[in-house]
């Protein structure tokens, strides 16, 4: 008798937690897009790894964002970052839950009063400063020239918020995610 009260007692509980909304669905995959309600603002939205987006994400969800960490309050599967975007600028995107860690950095372009973002890869993060480095290698004569071209392009990702810790992080999230 005492068995079948508890199971009915446990299975009463575990349908209350079901109903209720307790499943947490994680976010593994995310991109960034416009806020189509919204100037200069941005939305984060959940995707599966096929860049569906995932509709069934509710509640508020941590993440980092350029070294800050903001609270999301995603629904159907879009969070608003309510933060003005004034001029062009990297953001360095960064969800962590129990499956691991999910970064990605984008390039957030805007011309006028539109917003374009495009996510850079860490391999061209990678590539970009190697192949600098290799053609002043090979060519002598364009040593300086590729050192100046160097400080540039760090300069430039500096000067449009991306920090050289960001650049290293973003690069070594990635290696870290293809050993896995």
């Amino acid at each position: 008798m005492h068995r079948k009260l508890l199971f009915i007692l446990l299975f009463m509980f575990g349908a209350a937690q079901l109903s209720s909304g307790a499943v947490v669905t994680e976010i593994n995959h995310f991109v960034i897009k416009e806020n189509p309600f919204a100037q200069a603002q941005v939305a984060i939205v959940a995707t599966d790894s096929a860049g569906a987006i995932r509709e069934k994400v509710h509640g508020l969800y941590t993440f980092t964002i350029n070294g800050f960490e903001q609270q999301l309050n995603f629904d159907g599967g879009t969070a608003f970052y309510r933060h003005k975007i004034v001029k062009s600028t990297f953001m360095y995107v960064r969800h962590q839950n129990e499956s691991g860690s999910h970064s990605i950095l984008f390039y957030v372009y805007k011309h006028g009063d539109k917003l374009s973002p495009v996510h850079i890869s860490w391999v061209l993060l990678l590539l970009i400063p190697v192949g600098i480095i290799l053609a002043g290698y090979l060519f002598k004569r364009f040593i300086i020239i590729a050192i100046v071209v160097l400080i540039v392009f760090f300069y430039f990702n500096h000067h449009n918020g991306l920090s050289i810790p960001a650049f290293f992080e973003s690069i070594f999230d990635g290696l870290k995610h293809i050993f896995k």
